[in-house]
């Protein structure tokens, strides 16, 4: 079959968990509860950081962000799998996918930043504690967030520019359940030379170089636990970075993970399955790992549930009275 350009495809077949008939129906339920589950609690962790007001630090503000981020990181790709599923179909728009593609890679750089910023933060909190709040301010967060959405947009915008400059056949199948930038480049007809070349340099740039910002703000932050004399001091200490430092290794290890195995196998219900590892189960895990691990933050759903049972009677005995 003569390739094609890319400007003829008008549809592209998702084939991740598509030929397992009938496991779909448990699928759809599986998925359906874990996207709600990561869903309702990043949100629930959003909502005890904006309506405590001893949570209104750094640290919960970045959390906050991280929790922001993985909704819309999940929301890029399961819904559209679950819709698949039930109306029995695998075709999604070539639109849709480089729009999928796009915000994919988008909040997948955003993850990886903000966990880097996460560090930082708990490095000039341990290391630097007398000018942490006049290096932390306000201003300076909002810098930095801001700073890691544009790193990430122009990364998407460049690498899904780049897509759609290759030739593709007429008819593509992508062995995932979303569309991801390693298998479009892969199904690309015309030389992908650039467009590999760029999207190893940007996981380069952008993991590479946030991993090595962790691990030396972590390094720099076991130094100075360890030179804490006090044995509560060291727990407390690390204490603010335990959670964070879980996020990072389950980010890191399941992304890895899944690159690894993809290489080592070709099979699209392997590479589709292992997929899920990185993009649901670890947003899904993140609120549970903080709200777990963290006494403020168990402070604040206890605040949170008393305002809701209290306004909600309240507002109950308001709408009875004459």
């Amino acid at each position: 079959m003569a390739p094609r350009n890319q400007t003829g495809i008008s549809e592209i077949l998702l084939m991740g968990f598509m030929d397992e008939s009938e496991l779909q129906p448990i699928i759809f339920i599986i998925f359906l509860s874990l996207y709600l589950i990561t869903v309702f609690g990043n949100l629930l962790i959003i909502l005890v950081v904006s309506s405590d007001s001893h949570l209104h630090s750094p640290m919960y503000f970045f959390l906050s962000n991280l929790s922001f981020v993985d909704i819309y990181f999940t929301s890029t790709t399961i819904p559209k799998m679950l819709w698949n599923i039930q109306t029995q179909s695998k075709v999604i728009p070539f639109e849709g996918c480089i729009i999928q593609m796009y915000f994919f890679t988008l909040f997948a750089g955003l993850d990886s930043l903000i966990l880097t910023v996460m560090a930082y933060d708990r490095f000039e909190a341990i290391c630097h504690p007398l000018r942490y709040t006049v290096i932390m301010n306000l201003w300076f967060c909002l810098l930095l967030v801001l700073v890691s959405w544009i790193i990430s947009a122009l990364h998407s915008l460049l690498e899904s520019l780049m897509v759609l400059q290759l030739s593709f056949c007429p008819v593509l199948e992508i062995s995932h359940f979303f569309c991801e930038l390693n298998q479009m480049i892969q199904l690309a007809s015309s030389d992908t030379f650039l467009n590999n070349l760029v999207m190893y340099c940007g996981a380069v740039l952008l993991a590479g170089i946030s991993l090595t910002g962790i691990l030396y703000s972590y390094s720099k932050i076991v130094s100075s636990i360890h030179a804490i004399s006090c044995s509560q001091g060291k727990y407390k200490a690390f204490s603010t970075c335990a959670s964070h430092l879980s996020v990072v290794s389950l980010f890191y290890c399941t992304s890895l993970g899944v690159y690894l195995s993809s290489a080592a196998t070709h099979s699209s219900y392997s590479s589709a399955t292992t997929s899920v590892m990185y993009t649901v189960v670890t947003p899904m895990l993140n609120p549970f790992i903080y709200s777990l691990r963290n006494k403020d933050l168990k402070k604040g759903l206890k605040i949170l549930y008393r305002k809701v049972t209290v306004k909600g009677p309240l507002v109950l005995g308001l709408r009875k009275c004459p």
